[in-house]
């Protein structure tokens, strides 16, 4: 292929080999992303539960996630059952992401280094199910200085990225069979959960770890939006795949033609993250149906996502385009001492203020990008290769305080792995 027509292709090729150096070009989008992975690692990783934060407040070594939640706080559900605001409320979101993202990287580099990521990766989203001790309960994340205490009000969103990258994991030939056992468990206990809890009686809400359902309408399951229609059957056939249960094979078969239907439509409106979690959940299910027909209105309902995505991706480029260098690389705050609170339903939620934006375009950014490369036999155009090497080149990941990273990686390792 043309390095002129695929910077991909070429440029990334010589990841591995460039080195991470002060003097970084401002246009080597090879650097850019050896620097996005290792700022990944070295900030945002929570070594002693295997978790990911959600932003830097310090670029200050060893200061960069001392927001988080102390023990105390997490132990009194403070500021709000989310732990909305705190930085601690998307680990299992980001942990599913990353599992996909690293699966890519290897299928690409071959990098035997990537076994042990994987591991560390798993080793968190298990933490998020377990460390609680309330079965089928996927926690957001796990307080770093407990190490098991965690906020007690989950989401959809939470679980389909972990159900999504953990199916990807136990087929990728890169778990051993003890790890493969323990995914297996994860997945029976969440999809056990369903079916205890997501009743006609609970609204279809897999409730709370006290077992109430929240009041927030996040971890309602099914009767839902077209973007998450999907998402209920997509866990029970996760299940099932991996543990040949015939009972989850039962109720997938039940709602998946429904799911499919309901997905036909999704607002044009929706912002990246649920269309991404729209598109991971109608993968899994596409890849696992048998149904020919089925399979075929699937794919159509990805290429349509797919194309709202495209459309983002380039409103979000052009955003970002406005916003200057110190803009790009503000801190999130203490969310401890911000001036202004929302109440929600009863939970009180501490406002980022002008750093929400910043935060949630480049997080956007990759989301977009990454979602039209997820359709079956996807094939990368000239628009989307130009966006997604802009983003990476303009993109200063050494002064990038939010967990967008993460989907920046996603993004450009999906593009890598379909070049090959």
């Amino acid at each position: 292929m043309n390095c002129s027509r695929s910077f991909l292709l070429c440029s990334a090729a010589l990841v591995l080999s460039v080195p991470v150096t002060n003097g970084r070009s401002e246009d080597s989008a090879e650097t850019r992303i050896a620097d996005a992975w290792e700022v990944l690692w070295d900030r945002f990783f929570l070594e002693d539960v295997q978790t990911f934060g959600d932003y830097l407040s310090s670029y200050e070594p060893g200061r960069e996630l001392v927001h988080l939640p102390t023990a105390e706080e997490v132990e009194r559900q403070y500021p709000n059952p989310c732990g909305y605001g705190t930085g601690m409320e998307d680990g299992a979101i980001l942990g599913g992401a990353m599992l996909s993202l690293i699966i890519d990287r290897h299928a690409v580099t071959g990098e035997e280094r990537m076994r042990e990521d994987l591991a560390k990766v798993f080793g968190g989203l298990k933490r998020c199910a377990t460390a609680h001790g309330v079965p089928g309960f996927l926690a957001r994340n796990v307080c770093p200085t407990d190490e098991k205490l965690v906020y007690i009000n989950s989401s959809r969103d939470q679980v389909t990225h972990c159900v999504h990258g953990l199916w990807k994991y136990y087929h990728s030939g890169l778990a051993d069979e003890m790890i493969r056992e323990e995914i297996r468990i994860v997945l029976a206990s969440i999809a056990d959960r369903m079916t205890a809890f997501c009743t006609p009686e609970n609204h279809y809400d897999f409730c709370r770890a006290d077992g109430v359902p929240g009041p927030l309408g996040i971890c309602r399951m099914w009767e839902v939006q077209a973007h998450e229609a999907a998402r209920l059957p997509m866990i029970y056939a996760a299940a099932w795949d991996v543990t040949g249960n015939q009972a989850y094979h039962k109720r997938y078969r039940e709602l998946v033609a429904k799911a499919v239907s309901q997905s036909v439509a999704p607002d044009e409106h929706l912002p990246a993250y649920a269309l991404l979690q729209m598109q991971c959940s109608l993968e899994l299910l596409r890849v696992l149906e048998t149904d020919e027909n089925l399979r075929s209105e699937m794919d159509g309902i990805m290429r349509h996502v797919a194309g709202i995505a495209t459309k983002r991706a380039t409103q979000v480029s052009r955003r970002l385009s406005e916003k200057t260098p110190q803009e790009l690389a503000m801190l999130g705050p203490d969310w401890r001492t911000v001036p202004e609170w929302k109440d929600q339903c009863g939970y009180r939620i501490p406002q980022w203020g002008a750093y929400r934006e910043i935060w949630h375009l480049i997080r956007e950014a990759g989301e977009a990008n990454l979602v039209p490369l997820m359709v079956t036999k996807a094939e990368i155009t000239v628009e989307q290769e130009r966006e997604l090497e802009e983003l990476v080149r303009t993109t200063d990941y050494r002064h990038c305080s939010s967990c967008g990273i993460v989907f920046h990686l996603a993004a450009y390792w999906k593009a890598r792995r379909l070049e090959q």
